[in-house]
This record gives C-alpha cells, structure tokens and sequence, in this order.
C-alpha cells in the first residue's frame, strides 16, 4: 500500500500544472530589487534562498547583500503570471519580455 501511495504522489506531482512568470526579491534594508524568470514560480524561491544560504547566487549584488543584512531583510515575490504556452521557446522569450519590463518598471536589476 505505501509504494501505491508513492506512485500517486510521484503521477499527481508530474502532472500538476505549473505556473511561469516573473518574481521579484527585495531587500527591506537597503531597498534593493532584483527581477527574475522562472518556468515554474512554485519552486524558485527555495531555489534562490538555497544558493543565498551557501553564498553561491550567481548575481553578485544580490548575494553582497544577503551577506551584509541576512535573510530576515529579504522578501520574495510573484509579480506576474505568465500563461501556458505550447511552445517552450515562445515561452521563453515572453518570459525575457515581461522580466526586462519589471526590471524598468521597479528600477530592480535583473537575475
């Protein structure tokens, strides 16, 4: 019975749908933002806190200012929901559209 219940857990996760779209983190202390994409907008924040906790973010200022205020300083955000697309490449480039617009539209950098 528990390898059932497995099975259904692992067929329920696949098939779920998943949400793009743009987020955004900020830094309560120094009022920094930082704009980004993700395919799946359920799972990129545990993502991102994960690299911040180990100091290997790839976007220097943002992991700078991890280290300077902490994790407590930081908010995560959804700021837009993109559609699903059929097409993972006409995904993408909106996805790259709506991120450039966020980033001017709330003086953030991008990730």
């Amino acid at each position: 019975m528990n390898q059932e219940r497995r099975k259904a857990a692992s067929n329920a996760y696949r098939e779920r749908k998943v949400a793009a779209g743009i987020y955004a983190v900020r830094c309560t202390a120094s009022g920094e933002c930082w704009v980004g994409q993700a395919p799946d907008l359920s799972t990129i924040q545990n993502r991102i806190w994960f690299t911040l906790r180990f100091g290997g973010n790839r976007q220097a200022s943002l992991q700078e200012a991890w280290n300077r205020h902490g994790a407590d300083a930081f908010t995560f955000e959804v700021v837009e929901t993109i559609e699903e697309e059929d097409e993972a490449l006409f995904r993408d480039r909106v996805l790259k559209e709506r991120r450039a617009h966020w980033a001017t539209a709330l003086g953030a950098k991008p990730i």
